[in-house]
């Protein structure tokens, strides 16, 4: 079980290939490296900048030659690459190489067969699917060995032990069902020694009655929701940490209230929190009046198809300002104008997401998301762009039901 600021390394002793047993880790020597720069110590910000651009383009070679190789690629790449014309294990050397692929379609991973996207070096081993989206029509789909694990392992680094104690158990208020991120905040709570305790939340139910204009069914169900963490969190568990979202938290906050307690007289000093809704006057208006002293709260971005990306530390002095920065690299976010999505914005200035997946499970180059933020200059702890104030995508903004999130 690492500690904060510990090197990853130790974790994976067979990072550099494939270990098929339970529970390992999938890992390529860049993601190593990067790992371990992000737990140890200072480093000049250009240098750090520098080698984080060597470690990506060395991973993407990696990758590329994993996906491509007749031998451990799958079968949708493989079948892809037949009718492309020319070999992107000659022609990619370079993360800024991937934009020679066609744009990405949505519609790819809509539907099955799922296997067309497991790799031939991965056969034999268990797998799970993870659904986004799908309120109607098909949804779209991920299959995962180990990604899932990989990417709330190396977010659990980042948690402070003073407010995420390790052993602690923890309360997930979020979605259930067939997303990935019950069974994501279920391992990391695993992996920090805890037992996770889960509520039963439909969310594609909610964004139905949303559409539906059902207010009054959608506040019943919402009870429903807080009245099962509420039970939870009144057990006798001795839960000192949650993942929850911006309109969950204010709902159990405020029927906690009701009740006259609160979130930190229950024990709890840690809340993951991600969602749609993390504005600058939420997260002020949350660490103030929701939570006050004493529980730390760490927004996060994330989805199915990128894993999990870190925020700044938000303070006070920084206006509340939320920044994102993805867990390169095995995830890449780039903030492209909207007229020209192989152009990156200037920094401060607004464009659409464009994700780029990179581990040897999933190969996803230049997905258009459907969100849009500013751009946002490398840091210390993290030196590679990032994004603030992350909404949905203008020109889908109008049909967009946020729902739970």
């Amino acid at each position: 079980m690492p500690r904060n600021g510990e090197a990853f390394e130790a974790e994976f002793p067979n990072a550099d290939g494939l270990y098929a047993g339970t529970g390992s880790a999938i890992l390529g020597s860049a993601q190593r490296i990067t790992i371990k720069m992000s737990a140890t110590g200072a480093m000049d910000i250009s240098s750090r900048i520098r080698e984080a651009k060597e470690q990506l383009d060395a991973h993407v070679r990696e990758i590329i030659q994993w996906h491509f190789d007749p031998e451990t690629g799958c079968a949708f790449w493989l079948e892809f690459v037949s009718k492309l014309g020319w070999d992107p294990r000659r022609r990619i050397h370079c993360f800024e190489d991937l934009r020679i692929f066609p744009p990405f379609e949505d519609e790819w991973l809509r539907g099955g067969p799922v296997r067309q996207w497991v790799p031939r070096g991965f056969n034999g081993l268990p797998l799970f699917v993870f659904e986004t989206g799908g309120t109607t029509g098909v949804p779209k789909s991920r299959v995962q060995i180990e990604d899932f694990r990989i990417d709330y392992e190396m977010f659990s680094v980042t948690l402070p032990e003073e407010y995420f104690p390790l052993g602690a158990n923890w309360l997930m208020l979020g979605p259930s069902g067939p997303r990935r991120l019950r069974l994501a905040v279920e391992h990391l709570c695993q992996h920090r020694g805890g037992i996770c305790f889960c509520v039963d939340l439909d969310p594609r139910w909610v964004i139905k009655l949303l559409k539906a204009g059902k207010m009054d069914e959608l506040a019943r169900y919402k009870a429903h929701v807080i009245e099962q963490a509420v039970t939870i969190l009144n057990a006798g568990h001795d839960i000192r940490c949650m993942f929850t979202t911006p309109k969950l938290l204010e709902a159990l906050a405020e029927e906690l209230g009701d009740r006259g307690t609160s979130i930190r007289e229950l024990g709890i000093t840690g809340i993951f929190a991600g969602g749609t809704e993390f504005t600058p006057q939420f997260t002020r208006f949350a660490m103030e009046e929701l939570l006050g002293p004493g529980v730390y709260m760490t927004p996060t971005y994330g989805n199915t198809l990128m894993g999990l990306a870190c925020s700044k530390p938000v303070t006070a002095e920084s206006g509340y300002k939320i920044s994102y920065y993805a867990p390169q690299p095995r995830a890449v976010i780039e903030v492209v104008s909207f007229d020209d999505y192989n152009k990156v914005v200037d920094y401060g200035r607004t464009g659409r997401v464009r994700l780029t997946t990179l581990t040897r499970e999933t190969f996803i180059p230049g997905f258009l998301e459907r969100d849009e933020g500013e751009r946002e200059p490398p840091y210390e702890k993290y030196p590679w762009d990032g994004i603030s104030g992350v909404r949905p995508f203008r020109q889908l903004g109008a049909t967009t039901v946020v729902g739970v999130y």
